[in-house]
């Protein structure tokens, strides 16, 4: 009994051995023993998906790295827009402010200006005079000579101010004392037939508006 145990111990021992390589079947070492190493093709292929899987890491961060840098390029063309852009409106804002402070210094000295002649003595028009206004004058008065109501002559025409819709509204005179001034339409008349310009203003009177300024 002793010998059939040992036998059959044997025959299992070497069936086993001979099972092993057809189980590993390629995974031997060069004994002809199992192993768990890699074949050298295998450790190629390792070699290669972990060469594939470095690359596209890499393709990924630069990807990243370039859209970063284009996002702080936009980021950065924004804020310097954003800044010129503030700028701009500042500026517009400071021209505005000294428009506005200009035209109101402007208005105040047109009021004093106008305070200033309204405060002049003006002589009463003779009714053969009282009718002949401005508007219906043409440019023949630049060179006309210009007349106070006593008849005197003070000064010629040499200009002309006209609204939009084309009505004479004064006169620029260079007076004989070689002073200029402007006279309101409403200072002056017009006789068309003996081409006579007439003020009703003193010759004092136009040498003070002379010097005014606004």
């Amino acid at each position: 009994m002793k010998f059939n145990t040992m036998a059959v111990s044997g025959l299992a021992l070497c069936a086993f051995l001979i099972g092993v390589p057809a189980l590993a079947q390629d995974r031997v070492d060069a004994n002809g023993l199992p192993t768990t190493h890699s074949t050298p093709e295998e450790h190629a292929q390792t070699e290669g998906l972990n060469a594939q899987v470095s690359g596209a890491n890499a393709a990924a961060d630069q990807k990243a790295v370039t859209g970063d840098a284009q996002y702080q390029a936009s980021q950065q063309q924004y804020q310097n827009q954003l800044q010129q852009n503030q700028a701009a409106q500042q500026d517009y804002q400071d021209k505005s402010a000294a428009y506005a402070s200009q035209t109101a210094a402007y208005e105040n000295l047109r009021a004093r200006y106008a305070a200033e002649r309204a405060a002049y003595h003006r002589g009463v028009w003779p009714d053969r005079w009282s009718r002949w206004t401005l508007d219906e004058a043409n440019a023949d008065l630049i060179g006309q000579r210009v007349e106070i109501l006593g008849g005197a002559h003070v000064g010629t025409v040499t200009d002309i101010a006209r609204s939009p819709a084309g009505h004479v509204e004064a006169l620029y005179v260079k007076l004989d004392s070689g002073k200029e001034v402007w006279i309101d339409q409403a200072d002056i008349r017009y006789d068309r037939d003996g081409r006579v310009v007439m003020t009703n203003l003193a010759s004092n009177d136009l040498l003070h508006m002379a010097d005014e300024r606004l």
